[in-house]
C-alpha cells in the first residue's frame, strides 16, 4: 500500500495512512487501552440496541451485560497497568546502569584505585572473572536500551512510519550513543580534576588507592554497573 510503490496513487496513500494510524496506535499501550475501551463502549452500547435476548430488557440480562462490560473493562485496565509497569522496568533497566557507569567512572578517575595490583592470584582471577561478566552485562543492557528507546536513522528513504517511530521512540540512536559517551568523558573529567585536589593514597586505606592512575582502572566501572544492577534486581524482586 506505500505510494511509492503504486505510482503515487491517491487511494493506496489513504489507505496506507489509516495502516500508519492503526500502527500508532497499537504501538502505544496508552493509546490501544483507550481504543479497546471506546470500542467496548460502542459494542455495549450496540448490544443493547438490538434484538437478541441480550439486548432484553429483563434485569437478569442487564446485569449479565453489566458484568461482561465490567470484566473486559477491568481486563483492559489491568494490560494496560502491566504494560506500564513493564515499561518503567525497561526504563530502569536503562537508567540504573548508565547513571552507575557515569558514577564509577568518576569515582576511579578521583581515587585510582590499585585493588588488583596489591590483590592475591585468586584476587586478581576473581577480578578479572568479574570484569569480564561486567563488561558482558553492560553491553547487553545498553543495547536492549538502545533497541527499545532509539530508532535508527540509518534507511535513506524516510516515510510516513518513520514519524511514527520516533513518536514511540524520541531519541536517536547516534543521540543516545552521543551523549553516553559524553558522560563518559565528563564523569572521567570530573574525577580527574576533583582527584587533583585530594589525595586518597595518603588516607587511612593507601595500600587501596594510588596517587596515579593504573592500568586497572579500566575493571572497575563495568563491575561496579554489575554490582549495582544486581541489588536492583533483587529490589525489583522484592517489591513485586
Amino acid at each position: 500500500m506505500h505510494p511509492d510503490k503504486n505510482n503515487g496513487s491517491p487511494e493506496t496513500a489513504i489507505e496506507f495512512a489509516k495502516i500508519v494510524e492503526a500502527y500508532e496506535v497499537l504501538s502505544d499501550p496508552k493509546e490501544r487501552a483507550l481504543y479497546d475501551q471506546r470500542l467496548l463502549t460502542f459494542q455495549y452500547q450496540k448490544l443493547q440496541s438490538g434484538d437478541s435476548v441480550f439486548a432484553s430488557s429483563n434485569s437478569h440480562a442487564q446485569r449479565w451485560r453489566r458484568l461482561v462490560y465490567e470484566h473486559r473493562y477491568n481486563e483492559i485496565i489491568d494490560r494496560m497497568i502491566a504494560e506500564e509497569r513493564r515499561e518503567s522496568l525497561a526504563l530502569q533497566k536503562a537508567i540504573f546502569p548508565t547513571v552507575a557507569l557515569f558514577v564509577s567512572c568518576l569515582a576511579v578517575a578521583l581515587v585510582k584505585p590499585q585493588i588488583y595490583e596489591n590483590s592475591t592470584i585468586i584476587g586478581k582471577i576473581v577480578l578479572i572473572s568479574l570484569f569480564i561478566a561486567g563488561v558482558i552485562h553492560l553491553i547487553g543492557r545498553l543495547r536492549d536500551a538502545l533497541d527499545r528507546f532509539t530508532y535508527s536513522t540509518d534507511e535513506i528513504h524516510e516515510s510516513i512510519l518513520d514519524d511514527a517511530e520516533r513518536k514511540i521512540k524520541p531519541v536517536s540512536r547516534p543521540a543516545a550513543t552521543a551523549f553516553l559517551i559524553l558522560g563518559i568523558i565528563l564523569s572521567f573529567s570530573a574525577g580527574m580534576l576533583i582527584g587533583s585536589y585530594v589525595d586518597f593514597s595518603h588516607a587511612s586505606l593507601g595500600f587501596v588507592f594510588s596517587d596515579s592512575l593504573k592500568p586497572e582502572f579500566i575493571f572497575y566501572p563495568p563491575i561496579f554497573v554489575l554490582i549495582v544492577d544486581a541489588m536492583h534486581g533483587i529490589a525489583s524482586h522484592a517489591e513485586f
